[in-house]
């Protein structure tokens, strides 16, 4: 390791594959469908919760991992998930003074629905886990359709499947096994 990575002046090859990552969870993320045809808020409360729910996939993937080598590859992942989240409320307008505190209130609310998703996904059925999606994903819904969370739900354990199938060697070189958000209505992926 060169001076450029200790001082981190030059990302590593570990940083390289999680920017990379996260730029997929990123974009999986962003999908209109889970606003338009799934019924996830289009708001900033909803936005933050899509990629909560793409980071959690990821980092559970990651964590399924026995390999000594995923821990560092998950940190930087939340890293790059802290660095995006202080660029994007300095984007916004927030005051200098009260980013860190929003970072870290937000990177909190990360690891609750990290929590929570992965609770839901460690029981059998669905309950759980759309008990999860409901007070997260949906969370300042009323009422969200239960279609909507029957969806997301299948969607939820089809990345979950996907993500697992895939080679940590190609992870670990920041290439990601998400799969397309199909049609609400049909539970198997777009090819």
């Amino acid at each position: 390791m060169g001076i450029a990575e200790i001082l981190r002046l030059r990302p590593t090859g570990e940083a390289r594959a999680a920017s990379s990552l996260y730029g997929s969870v990123v974009a999986q993320a962003r999908d209109r469908r889970f606003f338009s045809a799934l019924g996830v808020p289009d708001t900033l409360d909803g936005r933050f919760e899509t990629l909560a729910l793409h980071v959690f996939l990821l980092l559970h993937r990651l964590k399924l991992e026995s390999w000594e080598g995923t821990a560092g590859l998950a940190r930087a992942v939340i890293e790059a998930f802290v660095a995006d989240m202080d660029r994007t409320l300095r984007e916004m307008g927030a005051a200098d003074l009260g980013v860190g505190r929003r970072v870290k209130e937000m990177t909190q609310a990360l690891y609750g629905r990290i929590k929570a998703y992965e609770e839901g996904l460690a029981q059998g059925g669905d309950g759980a886990l759309e008990a999860a999606l409901r007070r997260n994903l949906y969370g300042t819904l009323d009422m969200p359709r239960l279609a909507d969370l029957a969806a997301v739900a299948r969607y939820v354990r089809r990345q979950h499947t996907a993500l697992a199938a895939q080679p940590i060697s190609l992870l670990r070189a920041g290439r990601d096994g998400f799969v397309p958000l199909s049609d609400p209505e049909d539970p198997e992926p777009q090819p």
